[in-house]
C-alpha cells in the first residue's frame, strides 16, 4: 500500500498535470542581463525597466501604443518587382525574402498607417529591423512615396520611425535609387507646408541616414540609438584617429546639434502630440485627453422699447 501511495500515485499525477512551459516567457536584456517577464516587457514597450535599454519593437506594436486607442488603418503600398537582379549569395534573394516574411509576418520592411494621435490625424511609417535589417529596397521607397502622397492628400503630418542597416544589397543600384525617390516625395510635403517628423531608432545607418531619415523638420531619437552613415571602424581607418566615446550615439549627436530631442519610448507619444499640434498651429493638448471646455454662452440683453424711443 505504501508503494502505491508513495510512488505510483504521484507518478500518475505528475504525468497528467505536467505543463509545458513556453520558451518565450522570459527575455534577457542585452545591456544589463536582467531576465524580464514577457508581459512586463510588453507593457514597457520593449524597454528594460532595470537599465532603460531600448530593444527592438516592430512597427505594429509601436503603432498600437502610438495611435489613440491603438486603432489605425494600414495604407496599401505598391508592390515591387521581386528579385530584379536574380541575386544570390549564400542564399537566393527570393529565399531570404520568404524567410523574412515568415519570421515577421510582414510583407516587407516598412509599414504605413493612418490614424489619430492626440485627436490629430497623422500618417505614420515604421521600419521593421527584424525584416532583413530594415534594409531600404524598392518596396521601402514605394512605402515612403505612398505615405507622403497620403499625407498631402489628407493634409496631415507624416511621422517616420527609421530603423535600418542601410540600402538592400540584393537590389543593388535599384535600392540606391530610393534615396532620390524618397527625397523628391518628401519635397511634396514641404511644398504643401506639412510637417515631417523623423524618430530615429537603433540603428539608423547607411543610405537611410543619408536620405529620408535626416530630412525631417524635427528629428527625435530614442536613447542610445546608433545613428550614422559609415561604421566607426571605417571612419577611424579613414581619418587615422580614435573617435570620441559615444560617437554616433543619440546623446552625442544631440550635444553636437544633429538632433532636436532624445526622448524615451514611453514618453514618445506625448512628445509627438505636443510637437505636431504646435507645427499644425492647433491648440495645446489637453491633460488627460479631455475635450476643451465650451465657451460660456453669451446672453444678449435687448434694450426696452421705451429706451429705444
Amino acid at each position: 500500500m505504501n508503494w502505491i501511495t508513495n510512488y505510483v500515485r504521484p507518478t500518475i499525477n505528475s504525468l497528467f498535470s505536467r505543463r509545458e512551459v513556453p520558451d518565450n516567457l522570459w527575455t534577457k536584456c542585452d545591456e544589463c542581463g536582467t531576465m524580464l517577464f514577457h508581459r512586463e516587457l510588453a507593457d514597457a514597450l520593449n524597454t528594460c525597466p532595470n537599465c532603460d535599454h531600448h530593444m527592438h519593437i516592430n512597427p505594429r506594436k509601436r503603432f498600437e501604443a502610438l495611435f489613440d486607442g491603438g486603432i489605425f488603418t494600414e495604407i496599401s503600398v505598391e508592390d515591387a518587382v521581386m528579385d530584379p537582379l536574380t541575386f544570390k549569395d549564400q542564399k537566393k534573394y527570393t529565399d531570404r525574402m520568404r524567410e523574412a516574411r515568415k519570421k515577421t509576418d510582414e510583407h516587407d520592411a516598412m509599414l504605413v498607417a493612418e490614424g489619430d494621435i492626440g485627436r490629430l490625424k497623422i500618417i505614420a511609417a515604421g521600419q521593421n529591423f527584424k525584416f532583413m535589417g530594415g534594409s531600404m529596397g524598392m518596396y521601402v521607397g514605394n512605402a515612403i512615396i505612398a505615405a507622403a502622397e497620403a499625407a498631402v492628400q489628407r493634409k496631415c503630418p507624416l511621422v517616420l520611425f527609421s530603423a535600418a542597416g542601410g540600402a538592400r544589397m540584393q537590389e543593388g543600384i535599384l535600392s540606391l535609387m530610393q534615396m532620390p525617390r524618397t527625397t523628391v516625395a518628401l519635397q511634396m510635403l514641404k511644398e504643401a507646408g506639412l510637417p515631417y517628423v523623423v524618430v530615429l531608432t537603433h540603428p539608423t545607418t547607411g543610405g537611410v541616414t543619408a536620405s529620408y531619415a535626416m530630412l525631417g523638420d524635427i528629428h527625435i531619437a530614442e536613447p542610445n540609438a546608433l545613428i550614422g552613415f559609415a561604421g566607426s571602424r571605417v571612419i577611424e581607418q579613414t581619418i587615422g584617429e580614435k573617435l570620441p566615446e559615444g560617437f554616433q550615439r543619440a546623446e552625442y549627436l544631440l550635444d553636437h546639434g544633429m538632433l532636436d530631442r532624445v526622448t524615451h519610448r514611453l514618453k514618445m507619444k506625448a512628445e509627438l502630440v505636443s510637437i505636431l499640434r504646435m507645427l499644425m498651429k492647433e491648440t495645446p493638448p489637453i491633460a488627460g485627453d479631455l475635450p476643451a471646455p465650451d465657451e460660456e454662452p453669451k446672453v444678449e440683453v435687448s434694450e426696452p422699447e421705451e429706451a429705444k424711443a
